[in-house]
């Protein structure tokens, strides 16, 4: 695995976990949410007047994962509506980079080492690990199927976008692809949460939030074009697990800034995603 790769997928993960950190001081995070990529989608469409349009091969691409990432987005707001489905999302980005080897390898052909699998294998466990630790806070009380399905329908919905991004870019231009799937996606998710919520909500949510919505849109841009740079070059099964330290590091800032809980399970989580990566990086 490049060191480079790592180094872009690290900050990617940083800024993608600072936009997580900033949306949990929003009441609505649905709205803010919405706001993030109505943003990201105008910086981005006033970037691609200098970058010009990705070629027509990758429009597909585009078009395909925009309409992905819209249902990722929707499912998302359900399931910040839905009590259950927070006992298991951890988890559900844990299985996301399980599904992604299974499609690097039936597709892309990817050939991982031992050393790959067993790094793969650690982040994984540990972001298993780290989602258990609101599992045993729930007071015994068990998610429900719903809760389950939505878990698991977002682990896979993440590892096709991001398969489908990776074999886009590993094949064209990143900037103008990246750019022109954000310019589309508020398309989608915006009428969503107009007809849900109203312009009411979204105004309000501006008000109260816009420093913050700002900054969340151009973080929420950057952190994935540094990925699909990283993607690129390196391995997709690998950087799509890399990628998940975001959770480990939104973690740490909830802990350190929010006073939430981050005992010693957590912790144990934490330092198994780290020794993961740090396999991959070695032995990968």
């Amino acid at each position: 695995m490049p060191i480079f790769a790592i180094i872009l997928l690290f900050f990617s993960a940083s800024m993608h976990a600072m936009w997580n950190f900033l949306l949990k001081s929003s009441e609505e995070k649905y709205i803010a949410m919405g706001w993030q990529v109505i943003l990201s989608g105008l910086f981005s469409t006033v970037l691609i007047f200098f970058t010009g349009l990705p070629p027509s091969s990758m429009w597909f691409f585009a078009v395909l994962s925009m309409i992905l990432e819209a249902i990722y987005f929707i499912l998302l707001c359900i399931a910040y509506s839905d009590h259950d489905f927070s006992l298991v999302y951890p988890i559900a980005r844990g299985a996301a980079p399980a599904l992604l080897v299974l499609w690097s390898a039936i597709f892309l052909r990817e050939q991982l080492t031992v050393g790959g699998y067993i790094g793969l294998a650690f982040i994984t466990g540990g972001m298993i690990v780290i989602g258990a630790t609101t599992l045993l806070h729930s007071n015994g009380e068990k998610p429900h199927l719903r809760g389950i399905l939505t878990a698991l329908s977002v682990a896979l919905i993440i590892s096709i976008y991001t398969f489908i991004d990776g074999t886009a870019v590993k094949n064209g231009p990143a900037l103008p692809y990246g750019l022109s799937m954000f310019v589309m996606v508020p398309f989608v998710t915006t009428p969503y949460l107009t007809h849900r919520y109203g312009w009411s909500s979204f105004a309000r949510v501006w008000e109260k939030n816009y420093k913050y919505l700002l900054v969340g849109g151009v973080l929420g841009l950057v952190a994935y074009m540094l990925a699909l740079f990283a993607y690129t070059f390196a391995p997709l099964s690998y950087s799509g697990a890399i990628r998940e330290v975001s959770a480990v590091i939104g973690a740490f800032l909830g802990w350190r800034f929010l006073k939430e809980e981050m005992g010693g399970v957590r912790v144990a989580g934490s330092a198994i995603v780290f020794a993961g990566v740090m396999v991959i990086a070695i032995f990968g």
